[in-house]
């Protein structure tokens, strides 16, 4: 059977992009699409994968169909070096400063970035490429083991900085953002990645103008969007809409980097990967599990924007949370992202809505240690006057399936306390008809076992077991069975913005929150946040430095709990 030649003249822009075209997402009549690809009689198209990776294109040119309808070699395509564009919008606030450049240059250092990248950075203020390069270098450090060449290293990252100013509503300024980032890729497959670093108000603003004129023409465009997502169920999942509008779902990248912690992420790896903790993990061995975030300060002259959030809602609804998804979810079909992300909603969905008769709130109040006074919450130039806004927040949370039934998960979150700690501790039930408990004194919730993953500062994982002391006498002493990472680990542990930026770019997506995960654990705090709010309820007072209200361990108590990280010698 003859084959029929077909001759494929198409404009390059005319190739499939990561975005289905509609009416909302059609170009600014002043920013058309770039011509980056070469013309003639060769042309490539980029079908994107389910993923969001784009697919290797076939490419048609005279005779190509012939070769594939007769059955002879096919011929392949011709393949163009990638290049991914990051633009970090909101390049001058302080997160970026810190913490998203940063990164950005400690995965350059390491050889993580792809071989061809660009940084962008995009806000209001008006800054040339040097003056933004100037700003990123005061912030940027090397890897403790392996500062020979860390200043090369410096300003070889900088020399791919640039910088375009524009107001977050303009579409004009993302169109001149999009004419430089296409001299930049000139000749490579765009891909291109926005990091919104802003305030969550102009979410929407920046993403219609970015996505309608500065979207990759023929690679993959994503948007990682941080914390918070709305206040609560109904503007979280309006948000969410907003956002969909000009993006597909698997476009938006909702960050929340405390699932990029060293130790969050072993978390699974601990769970599934050793038998012995296996058969453990369930109501039959665990009598309650804690999930406790603790800082040593107030809120620093943030004070304006913490009080419209609150303790709950800044910490518990979305950071520990998405620990204990993580920590009680059935063991997934598959390490891919979706499969671990539907475990994590058939958790978050078997879990009862908060009561207020389950929270204890608190608010520090001023306190003088020695000669030094410490501020209240209300002290702070930027709250209102008479916030009752929780400054602190416990509370007992519940799964209702076959694993965890009965198990109470208890959360504890506050500002201005004792000490500075993020941690997992599991308690585990007592031995049943023990033969030393003579040995080892009346308090037999001492006695028990503990395993701790401390997440931050100086990151560990201990189980707590009952041992003989040595001697001629049967006396029993609660030991530690340490893992110390600085220890063991004599490289440092990588920044979570550095895991989460490395994921994002690469296209992984199970350390970001779905869009039903989301509605999912917003659905469990609404309730008992609306009711605080409208009853205006008054937090507890507790002293700057302390441990917190007294109500939390009233609170533990209620089911026959006590805070792990209260010890009789006061550390943890």
């Amino acid at each position: 059977m003859a084959s029929i030649g077909l001759r494929f003249h198409l404009h390059p822009a005319a190739a499939f992009s990561a975005q289905p075209f509609n009416a909302s997402t059609k170009p600014h009549r002043h920013c058309r699409p770039q011509k980056i690809y070469a013309a003639g009689r060769r042309c490539l198209l980029r079908v994107k994968s389910s993923n969001g990776h784009p697919q290797i294109g076939a490419s048609f040119s005279d005779g190509v169909l012939d070769g594939m309808s007769a059955g002879a070699g096919a011929v392949l395509p011709e393949q163009e070096e990638n290049t991914v564009s990051i633009t970090v919008v909101g390049a001058s606030g302080d997160l970026a400063k810190k913490k998203i450049f940063p990164a950005l240059f400690a995965l350059f250092y390491e050889d993580w970035l792809p071989k061809h990248f660009t940084v962008f950075g995009y806000a209001r203020s008006k800054m040339s490429d040097e003056e933004l390069r100037n700003m990123i270098s005061m912030t940027l450090t090397c890897r403790i083991d392996q500062r020979e060449n860390c200043s090369d290293k410096m300003e070889q990252f900088l020399k791919r900085c640039f910088y375009q100013s524009g107001q977050y509503n303009s579409e004009e300024g993302f169109c001149e953002l999009a004419r430089k980032l296409t001299e930049k890729e000139a000749g490579k497959q765009p891909n291109r990645l926005f990091y919104l670093s802003i305030p969550p108000n102009i979410f929407v603003d920046v993403v219609r103008s970015a996505s309608r004129t500065a979207s990759s023409p023929g690679g993959w465009t994503r948007f990682i969007v941080e914390k918070p997502f709305g206040r609560d169920y109904e503007s979280s999942g309006e948000l969410t809409r907003s956002l969909k509008m000009y993006l597909e779902e698997e476009q938006i990248f909702r960050i929340d980097h405390y699932l990029g912690k060293e130790l969050v992420e072993n978390l699974s790896v601990l769970r599934f990967s050793n038998l012995v903790f296996q058969p453990l993990w369930s109501r039959d061995y665990i009598r309650n599990v804690q999930l406790i975030f603790s800082e040593d300060f107030g809120t620093k002259g943030r004070g304006g924007y913490f009080d419209n959030y609150g303790i709950i809602r800044d910490i518990m609804q979305n950071h520990l949370l998405q620990i204990l998804a993580l920590f009680a979810m059935e063991t997934p079909v598959s390490l891919a992202a979706e499969d671990i992300r539907n475990e994590k909603v058939k958790v978050l969905r078997s879990m009862r809505k908060l009561k207020l008769k389950d929270v204890v709130v608190g608010q520090y109040k001023g306190h003088t240690r020695g000669d030094k006074s410490f501020p209240a919450y209300v002290d702070d130039p930027t709250v209102p006057n008479g916030s009752v806004t929780p400054t602190f927040a416990a509370a007992a949370l519940f799964i209702d399936n076959a694993r965890w039934d009965g198990v109470p998960f208890l959360m504890k979150a506050g500002k201005a306390l004792h000490t500075r700690r993020a941690e997992i501790r599991v308690q585990f039930r007592r031995v049943p008809g023990n033969l030393y408990r003579g040995n080892v004194g009346t308090d037999l919730d001492m006695a028990t076992n503990e395993l701790v993953l401390r997440v931050q500062p100086d990151e560990a994982i201990y189980l707590k077991i009952n041992n003989k002391v040595p001697g001629l006498g049967m006396r029993l002493d609660s030991s530690n069975l340490n893992l110390f990472y600085s220890e063991r680990y004599q490289r440092e542990i990588p920044d979570a913005y550095e895991r989460l930026l490395l994921d994002a770019i690469e296209g992984e997506r199970r350390l970001f929150i779905r869009s039903d995960e989301l509605d999912a654990a917003w659905a469990i705090f609404t309730p008992v946040l609306r009711e605080l709010e409208e009853k205006r309820v008054a937090p507890e007072l507790y002293p700057y430095g302390s441990r917190g209200p007294v109500g939390a361990h009233y609170l533990a108590a209620n089911y026959n709990v006590r805070w792990g990280d209260i010890s009789s010698d006061g550390s943890f």
